[in-house]
């Protein structure tokens, strides 16, 4: 196992590179760049920018050299300065605003998924363990609603009926009063009556694939020889179930830990602009309009980084519930 840690970490340093440097580049596709939206905004105002003043803000963000000049500069200065550079539309260095967003992004996003996975675990064994009943179809219907129905849509109606039946205040993270009051536990309390919402949607729009995929798996586990072999010597079904079936099943539910782990910064983008939340997301989506290359490319080269740890953590998992992954490792 130790070798195996250690090979995959080497090969993480230039997947990390590769994938960095795509990201960067994608985001240099559109047509201009950072200067050149500001530019088109300012002329549309009515107002005049002399050649002189573009050319000195083009020398100070390091605009006019080639791009993979650019590139290596940026991650060079994250690798051994922590340096994610400058955001050009809010003038201020992108690890202050990474810092700001970056509490509540990992708060909502690790409880979402964390609800998701206890609630997709007991829904998915109940249903493979008592399939083809009323349950099972109710389960099945809610995660294929979960599974097609975009997350803005979904967060678009919980607002609509908790602002028109209830009468309660709809987005932002908190109420008119509490905005800009000093913490406390009334603020504490205000904040988290304004984010169990967005958790809620996001953990819809997660856990309805997961249920279906272990469902398929424990309902393939459970029509084996060994378990058919098992109930034949008198063991009891809970204890079956739990003890070799569910194990098995758990793979491809653990494997999904690759992904998820990055998808608490990039799942929640189109959700928290719906609610208004001041999270990584949006902050993303405004970079990558506006251009703003290093905001956007920090944002997305911390997403490849988890996506590689996140493989990495769910091969462990995998090797330590299961044998047959541990001796295909040696």
């Amino acid at each position: 196992m130790i070798k195996y840690v250690v090979r995959r970490i080497l090969l993480m340093i230039p997947t990390v590179f590769a994938v960095s440097l795509v990201s960067f580049l994608v985001i240099q596709l559109p047509p201009g760049d950072y200067l050149t939206t500001v530019l088109v905004n300012l002329q549309r105002a009515g107002q005049v920018v002399q050649p002189e003043q573009l050319i000195a803000l083009r020398q100070r963000y390091a605009l006019d050299q080639p791009i993979i000049v650019q590139y290596w500069t940026w991650i060079t200065n994250i690798i051994f300065r922590g340096d994610f550079g400058q955001s050009f539309s809010y003038s201020r260095p992108v690890s202050e605003l990474l810092a700001e967003r970056m509490p509540l992004t990992l708060g909502l996003g690790i409880t979402a998924f964390l609800i998701g996975w206890v609630i997709a675990l007991a829904a998915g064994i109940y249903s493979a363990a008592r399939k083809y009943g009323v349950v099972d179809y109710i389960i099945t219907v809610l995660a294929f609603l979960g599974v097609a129905v975009p997350g803005f849509l979904i967060a678009l109606v919980c607002m609509y009926v908790q602002f028109q039946v209830f009468g309660w205040s709809v987005g932002g993270m908190f109420s008119a009063e509490y905005a800009q009051a000093n913490w406390n536990l009334g603020k504490l309390l205000d904040l988290l009556s304004h984010l169990w919402l967005p958790a809620a949607v996001l953990v819809t729009g997660g856990v309805g694939g997961t249920i279906r995929v272990l469902r398929a798996n424990l309902l393939d586990e459970l029509g084996k020889p060994y378990v058919v072999a098992a109930r034949g010597r008198g063991l009891d079904e809970r204890s079956l179930l739990l003890r070799y079936p569910v194990r098995v099943a758990l793979n491809p539910f653990i494997a999904t830990i690759g992904w998820a782990i990055p998808a608490i910064f990039d799942g929640e983008v189109l959700v928290s602009t719906v609610f208004g939340l001041e999270t990584t997301g949006p902050l993303l989506l405004r970079a990558l309009q506006s251009q703003d290359m290093y905001l956007a490319g920090s944002v997305l080269f911390i997403v490849c980084v988890l996506t590689v740890i996140g493989t990495l953590i769910s091969d462990l998992l995998l090797a330590a519930v299961d044998p047959r992954v541990r001796a295909g490792l040696a």
